[in-house]
């Protein structure tokens, strides 16, 4: 009897114990999502606690909360109690992410959650969760991806072209991209873009404005179903309410709307087996081939060029050009390969050439055979084949080499003897006309005393560079100017390099004009208002103009971050910046 009471207690005490354990545990609406989905987190507890700490979120947006619901029950005389900290996440970008662990204090005992991992794919045709954007929104905004063609043979060009369509009853403020095509069964390229432009145009029948945000030039490297995919914005969406303010004009709210141009599948064929020549190296366009040579008639050992060129429109970048074979007497070096090519909507044009040094080492006529360059005729669907002319080197002057050969076929067929006359050394120089050397003596001589004198006399030069030096390094303040300086310099520098890059332009922009205020005005970036700028540039004796125009370039930095600019708008500021700090410096 008083064992099955010790079991009894136990067992009463077991659950009593796990009744009272704290649980502490992440729960995700979803772990794997699109690029332009939402993902709802919960933080849930079954007893309140204190000092919650969240994870970072890394690869991810917090667009919502933390939101706080507590659900407190009693059920058959059982307390039930949880408590909830929500959040809303936006992925910044495709990959594998884990929701770490977040932390929270219960009755001085420290509990945390186990780590989830997130898997965020490309976007998604209909985004799934009802939190996502606003219906009116999402009615009135379309991110539409245009392909020229659906159906191209392999090698051939298409243009996939990416319009924004925003309907006149809601306005864009502004947008950043999310996730950008891959494009990996392709060879692309991006069309230069120097300035956005807002059109008049038509979606589905309802007038819309739109703006080209992105030209691309696709060339499928395989044949079969290829899927384009897709391209992802964030877009910051002004939606009218219903109310109004106080003089009864419509208040508008904000909200962000992820949209994506949906993949696009396009068909490839392979290029027609019939008549396809062995030598085709997967020329596919319209081009035009020759084989030239900046001159015919020279001496022996001087060089002359010998230039192989395709041009036209097509896959230039894509192929091989055929090779120069030369007889023998013609020494050839390695090719020089050059590329002048331009990418707009229509594909690549222009040339690509190959420049052969040809050396002749005897006297004799050479011809350079024909050559023949095949490529896929798009507008026929045939194969054509080029043929070059054969070219003659005729080498006036230098050794007889025992070959005089006039063709191609004569080069094979023919031979002529080689003939003695007797002056056949007549290329060695037999008077060399040497001169003895003077033998010259070290020791005690000019360049012995100077050896000796010269580390004595630099002594006192080390010694007074040295306390200089030491001078330099003790003045904080001076080497703090200095770097400032320089960092200014840096900073521009870099400005010029990422011209079209909009954001780490203004970035190393407002860097460098923060930087010269230091070296040049003495302050901190803390202690940067416009004000004092502009009272400790006017107590320099700078100009009023050019402060108001070194103030509005910090302006352009700080506004650059919420509105679009184009590539000509910073070339400007660029120019404006350089101009600015050259006459500033002139001033101080």
């Amino acid at each position: 009897m008083k064992l099955k009471l010790i079991f009894l207690t136990l067992f009463l005490t077991t659950i009593q114990f796990a009744l009272a354990q704290v649980k502490f545990e992440t729960k995700v609406s979803k772990k794997k999502l699109g690029v332009n989905e939402r993902l709802r987190v919960d933080f849930e507890m079954n007893k309140d606690g204190d000092n919650f700490t969240p994870p970072s979120f890394s690869g991810f947006t917090v667009v919502g909360g933390p939101n706080q619901s507590i659900s407190n029950s009693w059920i058959n005389g059982k307390r039930s109690y949880t408590k909830t900290f929500s959040y809303f996440l936006q992925p910044t970008r495709r990959g594998k992410f884990t929701i770490q662990q977040a932390t929270i204090q219960v009755e001085n005992q420290t509990y945390k959650t186990l780590p989830l991992k997130i898997e965020v794919t490309g976007a998604v045709e209909k985004p799934k969760d009802g939190n996502n954007t606003d219906f009116v929104a999402s009615e009135n905004l379309h991110l539409i991806a245009e392909v020229s063609k659906s159906d191209p043979y392999i090698n051939e060009a298409i243009t996939v072209v990416y319009k924004l369509y925003v309907s006149p009853r809601i306005s864009v403020s502004n947008w950043r991209e999310l996730d950008s095509p891959k494009y990996s069964d392709f060879w692309s390229q991006a069309v230069d873009m120097k300035q956005l432009k807002i059109e008049n145009g038509e979606y589905k029948g309802e007038p819309y404005r739109y703006v080209v945000l992105r030209k691309t030039v696709l060339y499928p490297q395989k044949t079969g179903k290829l899927n384009i995919e897709p391209l992802t914005l964030n877009v910051a969406v002004d939606v009218p309410t219903k109310r109004r303010d106080f003089f009864g004009g419509r208040l508008y709210s904000t909200v962000n709307k992820t949209v994506a141009a949906g993949s696009r599948t396009i068909h490839v064929k392979p290029l027609p087996i019939e008549g396809k020549p062995d030598d085709f190296s997967g020329a596919v366009g319209n081009f035009s081939f020759k084989v030239t040579t900046n001159k015919t008639q020279l001496d022996a050992t001087e060089s002359l060029d010998a230039k192989v060129v395709v041009s036209g429109n097509g896959n230039l970048k894509l192929f091989d050009l055929p090779k120069l074979n030369v007889p023998k007497g013609l020494e050839q070096y390695e090719p020089q390969h050059n590329e002048k090519v331009r990418t707009n909507l229509t594909g690549m044009s222009g040339d690509i050439s190959d420049i052969y040094t040809l050396v002749p080492q005897y006297k004799g006529k050479y011809p350079i055979p024909s050559v023949s360059f095949s490529y896929f005729d798009l507008k026929t669907k045939t194969y054509k084949r080029i043929t070059s002319d054969e070219i003659i080197i005729n080498v006036k002057n230098g050794p007889d080499g025992g070959n005089n050969v006039t063709s191609t076929e004569s080069q094979t067929t023919s031979k002529k003897v080689v003939t003695q006359v007797g002056n056949q050394f007549r290329f060695l120089k037999l008077n060399p006309n040497l001169e003895p050397i003077q033998k010259t003596h070290f020791f005690k001589s000019t360049k012995y005393w100077l050896s000796l004198t010269v580390p004595l006399l630099a002594i006192p030069l080390f010694l007074f560079f040295g306390k200089k030096r030491e001078e330099r390094l003790s003045d904080i303040s001076g080497n703090r100017i200095r770097k400032a300086d320089k960092l200014a310099r840096k900073y521009l520098s870099e400005a010029k390099k990422n011209l079209g890059n909009q954001k780490e332009f203004y970035i190393a922009m407002e860097r460098a004009l923060h930087n010269y205020l230091k070296a040049k005005l003495h302050i901190q970036t803390s202690d940067m208002s416009k004000d004092r700028i502009q009272r400790l540039l006017k107590e320099r004796n700078v100009e009023d103009t050019i402060s108001i125009e070194f103030i509005a370039l910090l302006e352009s930095c700080e506004f650059a971050r919420y509105t679009p600019s184009s590539t000509s708008a910073m070339q400007q500021d660029y120019d404006k910046a350089s101009r600015v700090i050259s006459t500033i410096d002139k001033q101080l």
